[in-house]
């Protein structure tokens, strides 16, 4: 996935809060073990002091330069067992001072193999998800929090079907598509009414997912849209160069969710738009849900051939019935 430098530098200075964490709480340890082991500063002074005579040593030309080199490996081994003895006397594993890192891949520098690191990449995708501020509207998204109650027992007169029961399933295959996010899962598509929880249960998988440590972009399609046309007509400005970093985000994400689909304005700058966005997400297998308030004769009336057959062909359809939620808060 190509990095956004801004927030790169942002997942690095994190990687380094972390590093400094670690570089405090060694040294807090060392403190502790000092407190109760008092030779043990002595034993450390000792061992760097035989770091710079084997740097001296290894330059020198002396005669008996092997023998004075074996002594002191020796000396050294000694001491580092003596070091060891104390500490596990005193209570402290033997690997209590050893120096702390929250990666062993990389030991917290961000890279390996000269490549970037999962656990840099996991930071990353942490200050890409905070791009979700329009998503988490509340700030308790959950599926914990996800009420039943708003949602009628009694069958839909036209369908036959209970919405409690219906929209108890559709938040069960959200909250285990969350859980079980990959590379292989499906796209979805959210399909129902106005204030029937499409946004809602977006923002609970966008929490899961993100946290699992994908990347996640969120956008309404008439925002979505309109990045691609600041791009193309406002390309030599602040504002082309801005859309077009978050076009590169929205087809790089792991997940990309597109609200309110059917919102935007019909012109043929959006269609074009959509056809690029959702189409390179499934050439290149990322993951994507759409809502939508459209049935599937209007998708199909709205967009092109070519848009809807791929909304409708490679997403996987939840139903979304019921009473507008929105409605029944404000007591209406």
């Amino acid at each position: 996935m190509p990095y956004d430098g801004k927030l790169l530098a942002r997942a690095r200075s994190e990687l380094d809060s972390i590093r400094e964490k670690n570089r405090e709480e060694q040294q807090r340890r060392y403190a502790a073990a000092c407190a109760k082991i008092p030779e043990l500063r002595q034993i450390d002074q000792q061992l760097r002091a035989h770091m710079a005579q084997l740097v001296r040593l290894t330059l020198s030309k002396r005669p008996d330069l092997k023998e004075r080199l074996d002594e002191l490996r020796d000396e050294n081994l000694s001491l580092q067992m003596r070091r060891a003895e104390r500490l596990t006397a005193a209570g402290f594993g033997g690997d209590y001072l050893d120096e702390i890192f929250s990666c062993p891949v990389c030991r917290d520098t961000g890279f390996t193999q000269g490549r970037v690191c999962q656990c840099l990449d996991r930071l990353y995708n942490r200050e890409l998800t905070r791009e979700l501020g329009t998503l988490m509207r509340r700030g308790d998204e959950s599926f914990q929090h996800f009420d039943l109650s708003y949602y009628p027992t009694e069958p839909d007169p036209e369908t036959g079907l209970v919405p409690r029961d219906v929209m108890r399933r559709v938040s069960e295959a959200c909250r285990r598509y969350a859980e079980n996010f990959s590379d292989s899962s499906r796209n979805l598509l959210f399909q129902g009414g106005t204030g029937l929880g499409k946004t809602y249960l977006s923002a609970c998988i966008a929490r899961v997912v993100s946290a699992r440590g994908y990347s996640v972009c969120y956008e309404t399609a008439a925002a979505a849209l309109d990045n691609y046309e600041k791009a193309k007509f406002n390309r030599d400005t602040e504002e082309g160069e801005a859309a077009a970093v978050r076009i590169k985000r929205m087809e790089s994400c792991d997940l990309m969710i597109l609200d309110d689909l059917g919102t935007e304005m019909p012109t043929p700058m959006a269609q074009s738009a959509l056809y690029t966005l959702v189409n390179n997400r499934l050439v290149n297998e990322r993951r994507t849900i759409i809502s939508t308030n459209l049935t599937n004769d209007e998708l199909n009336r709205r967009y092109t051939p070519q848009i809807a057959s791929r909304i409708l062909g490679e997403f996987q359809c939840l139903p979304f019935v019921g009473t507008d939620i929105r409605r029944l808060k404000r007591g209406l």
